[in-house]
């Protein structure tokens, strides 16, 4: 099975060739995933698979299975536990709490390929993050396409958990996942008013202090052609006050430079709102069209070389500021998360990191842990991204 994904043509290139490859090494494929909305663009290319299904399309997928592979008994697969089986380590797990989007921004054709926003009921979400956490999961990392618009769809409906009701709403997931006593970790969060009523739970240690905001820009005029939802609100000054209930929080966030029309004033608007900003983790990307979307249709597409060019410069001005901001925790003491042990040495994870995507905290000395295990450390020095550390008795 390959599993694909549709957001742009290098995600496009990229699982076609690895159905390819499938291909020639098994000679029996299905194909599911985001791609699989345009199968046309599948069967032109690899018409030797066998199905192709789009995307979270578990049953279809499991009757191909089935259908060219008839299922023997194996208690392994049939006698699965309560809590499922997992793909990722055992001290973490991701939480989703929607399916697709009711956003329309330009530069996106996830809601063709998803589908409008679809809530999980509250309860149904917080019975599976307590089932996780009693098979020993540390971490819940809140993932959906718009957190923040979570229930939206489903006029916040209410539903009981644990004896108490809970609207089916941003603030209520938060303050539900908050009472399991492990990290929560909230991602894809748009910087709606309605989410300021997180930032105390954090504040309180209940959630992590920390967002996962996708910006994108940070000129006015260019996430108006972006279609951004909240564009016209005031980012920088929800910031300051997030930091004023919660200085210690975190934010990441993701940008797109050389998108069409973006001019040398606009591309200085977005350094003059980083250095404004002061984001802790901040991840960019080169403009790149997507079969179907909106932007491509706009004027005055920026060339590779000077997206390049700003690509580097948005970088070069991003790591500086986050070497800034991981200086100022040399010295101090933190619990982390570890993920990885080589040797003497841990790779861990303090609050302000998500897996894969974030900064480490690397930990010398530290041969008695054991991944999945906290650790309390100190800070010895910092560089553009990770820390390093020794433990602590």
């Amino acid at each position: 099975m390959v599993n694909t994904c549709g957001f742009i043509d290098a995600a496009v290139d990229e699982s076609l060739d690895a159905i390819g490859e499938a291909l020639e090494k098994n000679g029996r494929v299905i194909v599911t995933g985001c791609l699989g909305a345009r199968p046309e663009r599948i069967l032109a290319r690899h018409p030797r698979v066998l199905k192709v299904t789009g995307a979270h399309a578990y049953e279809d997928v499991m009757d191909a299975v089935h259908e060219h592979v008839p299922p023997r008994h194996d208690p392994f697969v049939h006698l699965v536990p309560p809590q499922g089986i997992r793909l990722t380590p055992r001290h973490y797990a991701y939480l989703k709490i929607s399916e697709g989007c009711n956003n329309r921004c330009s530069f996106c054709i996830i809601p063709s390929m998803r589908g409008r926003l679809a809530s999980r009921p509250i309860d149904e979400v917080l019975r599976e993050a307590e089932r996780l956490v009693a098979a020993g999961v540390k971490e819940l990392l809140v993932i959906s396409q718009d957190t923040s618009a979570y229930g939206a769809d489903v006029r916040y409906r209410s539903a009981m958990w644990r004896d108490e009701s809970y609207e089916t709403r941003f603030i209520d997931l938060a303050r539900g996942l908050g009472s399991l006593g492990v990290w929560v970790r909230l991602h894809y969060v748009y910087p709606y008013p309605h989410v300021d009523a997180v930032i105390p739970l954090m504040a309180e240690g209940r959630v992590l202090p920390y967002l996962d905001v996708p910006f994108q820009h940070g000129s006015p005029s260019v996430l108006k052609r972006m279609r951004r939802p909240a564009h016209a609100e005031d980012t920088l000054a929800r910031i300051q006050a997030w930091r004023r209930v919660c200085p210690q929080l975190a934010i990441r966030s993701t940008f797109i430079v050389g998108f069409p029309g973006e001019t040398e004033t606009e591309f200085n608007e977005l350094l003059d709102w980083l250095d404004a900003a002061q984001l802790d983790r901040v991840g960019c990307f080169k403009y790149s069209p997507v079969e179907g979307a909106a932007a491509n249709a706009l004027p005055d597409h920026v060339p590779a070389e000077l997206q390049e060019e700003r690509y580097a410069r948005f970088m070069e001005r991003a790591s500086a500021i986050s070497a800034a901001r991981l200086k100022r925790h040399v010295g101090s003491r933190m619990r982390v998360l570890v993920d990885a042990i080589d040797g003497d040495t841990a790779t861990a994870r303090s609050s302000a990191d998500a897996p894969e995507i974030d900064g480490v905290v690397r930990i010398a000395g530290a041969g008695a842990l054991s991944v999945g295990s906290w650790a309390d450390v100190k800070i010895l020095r910092a560089d553009a991204y990770d820390l390093s550390s020794r433990l602590l008795n």
